[in-house]
């Protein structure tokens, strides 16, 4: 697997871009945010998708603006490097690889969770495994073959939750959906508010990974004109399959046995059509492109943020080695893949309390996407002042109404989720740590790396 320092190939088109944005967040969709209901209830986690979709809706709208001005494969990591420096670049940088290294682990379970509803004798573990195998392979093989297959699982993926909608809706029952929806009680009350605030991991895992799309803007042929309209494009889709697939999934039955699983959808089907019907197989081997979709994307945007952060001299040099055939940077695509294996195992040696393992890796990804969103916020603000002349392609609008609500969500979120995930927090404070030590120690690295012009600092 021969080397080099070559740069990426620019090959992707608009439709390209959206595929990688809806996908990556697709999965979403499928597993993951129904532990919200346990916290919050039905309706008390409506309240929280509604808080979190508006932050995503300000956020994106805003963040399309340092994508278009900096199309750079670090995305959040080259903007706050441009607004406050390297240490700003690291606090960002490291934030956006927790966030997509600690995400793929997570679906990679959900994927050995819908395989393993076909074929109970599997281990879901050892398929998530072979996941990393057959994906990490697909992203080194090229970036243009990688994002053609995004977008045709995303298709394919959208297709799926579109018919999950259309087969429960016979059995949809406005009645089962409310029941019991405040936190578990039929009226709001103080703790309904606690479990709302609580469910906040749950209700960005609808949205998570967006913002990965920044990372394929050095492979966009035309960022300027293409990122904008892929990136709005792609947030209506999802908070469109967000709030129906939550809903018609609701009222089909008893909600709270979806929540704490990581098959909700094809569980909720089978309360309309029974266990042994073709529309449930179809569900489980089609709503595996949702999974693949969102993981194989993620992959592509580890190994992007992991690419930019060695090339800038923040992670060792070897990781921004490009393949000398496919322009790929495959060293970075397999150490990201051996650390979310290893998260895949890590509740051999770490319990979680009552955190299922699968929960407390997405809200693992959460804070690192949630700190991300802050600092990129912060950042349009500072480039704002400081770079009043750079060529902004795309404004965001009613400045500086949305990036004020994006930062100001991001917030309240983040205070949320220290408040109800102490120990997950003390956890990724330790990451972070690890991290700065290792920024501290190897300022050589940044003295000696590649120029870079997009981050304006040299």
């Amino acid at each position: 697997m021969s080397s080099s320092k070559t740069g990426l190939s620019k090959s992707l088109s608009g439709i390209h871009l959206w595929g990688i944005a809806v996908g990556l967040v697709i999965s979403g969709e499928y597993f993951g945010w129904s532990f919200g209901w346990a916290s919050a209830g039905t309706l008390g986690f409506l309240v929280t998708t509604l808080f979190v979709a508006a932050m995503y809706v300000t956020f994106i709208f805003s963040f399309t603006e340092l994508t278009t001005a900096i199309p750079h494969a670090g995305g959040p990591f080259a903007y706050s490097y441009r607004a406050f420096g390297p240490t700003g670049g690291f606090v960002a940088g490291f934030a956006t690889l927790i966030e997509f290294v600690f995400a793929p682990p997570a679906i990679a379970l959900a994927i050995g969770a819908y395989l393993n509803v076909q074929f109970p004798a599997l281990d879901p573990k050892m398929i998530a495994v072979g996941a990393y195998i057959v994906f990490m392979a697909l992203n080194i093989a090229g970036v243009s073959i990688a994002a053609t297959f995004e977008l045709c699982v995303t298709l394919l993926a959208i297709f799926e939750l579109l018919v999950f909608m259309g087969v429960v809706a016979p059995g949809f029952s406005w009645a089962n959906f409310t029941a019991g929806g405040w936190a578990g009680e039929s009226t709001f009350t103080v703790a309904s508010l606690g479990g709302i605030f609580a469910a906040i991991p749950f209700a960005i895992w609808f949205f998570l990974a967006i913002e990965g799309a920044a990372m394929a803007a050095e492979e966009v042929k035309d960022p300027k004109r293409i990122v904008p309209r892929a990136y709005i494009a792609g947030i209506l889709t999802l908070v469109v399959l967000a709030f129906g697939t939550m809903i018609f999934a609701g009222g089909v039955g008893d909600w709270k046995a979806l929540s704490n699983i990581n098959d909700p959808l094809p569980q909720a089907m089978k309360a309309i059509v029974g266990d042994n019907s073709g529309w449930l197989h179809m569900l489980v081997w089609i709503g595996l492109f949702g999974l693949i979709a969102s993981f194989h994307g993620i992959i592509m945007g580890y190994s992007r943020q992991i690419f930019a952060l060695s090339r800038a001299g923040f992670l060792p040099g070897v990781l921004s080695n490009v393949n000398a055939a496919r322009q790929t940077p495959h060293w970075a695509i397999l150490a990201g893949g051996v650390i979310g294996i290893a998260a895949i195992f890590s509740d051999n040696l770490i319990t979680f309390g009552e955190t299922t393992l699968t929960g407390a890796i997405v809200t693992m990804s959460v804070f690192g996407a949630i700190v991300m969103y802050i600092m990129s916020m912060a950042s349009l603000f500072r480039l704002r002042q400081t770079e009043p002349a750079l060529d902004r392609p795309f404004k965001a609008p009613f400045y500086p109404i949305f990036p004020a609500i994006a930062l100001a969500t991001g917030i309240i979120c983040l205070i949320a989720m220290i408040y109800y995930n102490t120990a997950l927090f003390i956890a990724f404070l330790v990451l972070y740590a690890i991290g700065f030590v290792y920024y501290a120690a190897t300022g050589h690295l940044r003295a000696g790396a590649e120029g870079d012009l997009l981050l304006g600092t040299k």
